[in-house]
């Protein structure tokens, strides 16, 4: 048997991770293990929340339900064990995140966020540039850092192009330890492929799942191959979209295939599912404890 496989902040870099609590289990898939995002030198549970479910226009599943809402299940995960925490722009959801996770210790968690550039997704027409944008979001989520910031929802070919500036923005934010690294999400398998070989990619998101349901292609072995190239050369690969954007979420086969499946490819870093209730959480620990994956 094996596990998933990982990859080989700030002013509080240096002790960003001490504080990190180590989760032990028997289970051969524990989803609060640490695992490392490719050679980003960010650490992480193997399982993420996600807070962008039917997310869009600064509002999700999770905001709309209202503010208490909101708060307490990302304050559950958190008390549950998980640290990853994947918020965006088009969410809304930093400052639910904010008094969510204000009184633990800032290095006990992972902030992952994005900027939209593309046109539509938030309600303003503008698109300032990145350190700009970073600085909003620090002081929505109340924090010096972020951990992860991300161009979001890639789809183009040439996005390495088109968006040049803006990456370059985001590495001199990088140089600054204003953030810990960078990346993109893909929502198309060109964008994939131009992440792949782009040595400006630390950590990419990636829609997989055995279905091909919301992903880049509907046949899931057009994708591994890129996925693996990810893998392969040191970047983070983050796992979105394993239960189809939602579609088989009242289907416990199909959920147990899709983590099966996924947490066994061995270059998936980390998995974020977009829990709307205290016992969906619950419920993947179990299923994911219960996966047992074979070479």
């Amino acid at each position: 048997m094996t596990t998933i496989t990982a990859g080989a902040g700030t002013m509080l870099l240096g002790r960003a991770f001490s504080s990190f609590p180590s989760f032990n289990s028997e289970s051969n898939a524990d989803p609060f293990r640490l695992v490392t995002l490719g050679k980003s030198g960010i650490k992480t549970t193997m399982l993420g929340m996600g807070t962008g479910y039917s997310g869009y226009n600064r509002s999700s599943n999770i905001t709309r339900a209202g503010k208490g809402v909101a708060e307490n299940i990302i304050r559950f995960a958190y008390e549950k064990g998980i640290r990853y925490f994947d918020c965006a722009d088009s969410y809304g959801t930093h400052p639910y995140a904010k008094e969510a996770l204000k009184t633990y210790p800032r290095e006990s968690y992972t902030i992952g966020t994005k900027i939209w550039e593309e046109q539509g997704g938030i309600p303003e027409s503008e698109r300032p540039d990145a350190d700009i944008v970073v600085e909003r979001f620090r002081k929505e989520l109340n924090t010096d850092y972020l951990d992860l910031v991300q161009i979001h929802c890639m789809t183009a070919r040439d996005w390495t192009d088109k968006y040049k500036r803006q990456m370059d923005i985001l590495e001199t934010l990088k140089a600054k330890r204003i953030i810990r690294a960078h990346g993109v999400s893909v929502h198309s398998l060109e964008a994939m492929e131009a992440a792949a070989v782009s040595p400006w990619v630390d950590v990419v998101h990636v829609r997989i799942n055995p279905y091909g349901e919301t992903m880049d292609r509907k046949d899931p072995a057009q994708v591994i191959p890129v996925i693996e190239k990810l893998h392969k050369s040191g970047k983070g690969v983050i796992g979105m979209k394993l239960i189809g954007n939602g579609k088989f979420k009242n289907d416990p086969e199909k959920i147990d295939a899709s983590l099966k499946y996924v947490l066994g490819l061995g270059t998936v870093d980390m998995i974020i599912v977009g829990f709307e209730l205290p016992e969906q959480i619950d419920d993947y620990t179990l299923r994911i404890r219960k996966t047992r994956i074979s070479n």
